[in-house]
C-alpha cells in the first residue's frame, strides 16, 4: 500500500491489488494509448486527463471503464486490464477509484463527447509533460507514475512511451 496527498490535499491510499479497501469502487480511472501514443480526453473544466468517471447502477467497473472510454475520446477498449485501486479520504465524500490499462482498438470520430473536448493524443513520455498547466490535477499526484511503472512491470505497453 502505498500514501500520499494528493494536489487537493487530500490523503490517498492506493493498493495494486483489488478490493483492498473496505469500500467498494464507485469510479474508475483508465489509462489509454491509442497507436502508440497516450490517449487522453480533454476535460471542459479540469484540462487533459485520462478518462474516467462514475459507475452507473446498472454497470460493473469494467463496463463503467469502457463506457467512459467511448464518451470521452470515442475509443473503443481492446484489452482491459486492472492495475489496481486508490482511496480518496476526503472529510466529507471519501471514494475509491478502480484503475485500468486498456489499449485502443479503434477511435471513432464523434459529435458529442460528453464533459470533454473530445480525445488528444500525446506521443511524449507523460510523465515529463503532467506538470504543465494544461493538465489536470488529476494527472499531478502519484497515482499516474505508481500506474505507469505497474503497465510498464506487466509489459503491457506496445512501444516505448
Amino acid at each position: 500500500m502505498q500514501q500520499f496527498i494528493d494536489q487537493q490535499k487530500q490523503f490517498v491510499e492506493f493498493s495494486s491489488s483489488v478490493n483492498s479497501f473496505q469500500m467498494k469502487a464507485k469510479h474508475v480511472f483508465v489509462i489509454t494509448t491509442y497507436k502508440e501514443q497516450w490517449l487522453l480526453t480533454s476535460h471542459k473544466k479540469r484540462g487533459l486527463e485520462f478518462p474516467g468517471g462514475k459507475v452507473e447502477d446498472f454497470e460493473t467497473l469494467a463496463e463503467a471503464a469502457k463506457r467512459e472510454v467511448y464518451e470521452e475520446t470515442g475509443g473503443i477498449v481492446g484489452e482491459l486490464t486492472e492495475i489496481g485501486e486508490y482511496m480518496v479520504h476526503d472529510q466529507h465524500h471519501p471514494f475509491v477509484k478502480r484503475v485500468y490499462y486498456a489499449d485502443i482498438q479503434t477511435l471513432h470520430e464523434k459529435e458529442c463527447y460528453f464533459e470533454t473536448n473530445g480525445p488528444v493524443k500525446v506521443a511524449e513520455n507523460i510523465l515529463d509533460m503532467v506538470q504543465e498547466p494544461e493538465y489536470s490535477f488529476i494527472m499531478k499526484d502519484e497515482i499516474l507514475p505508481i500506474a505507469i511503472e505497474i503497465i510498464k512491470q506487466k509489459k503491457l505497453l506496445k512501444s516505448s512511451l
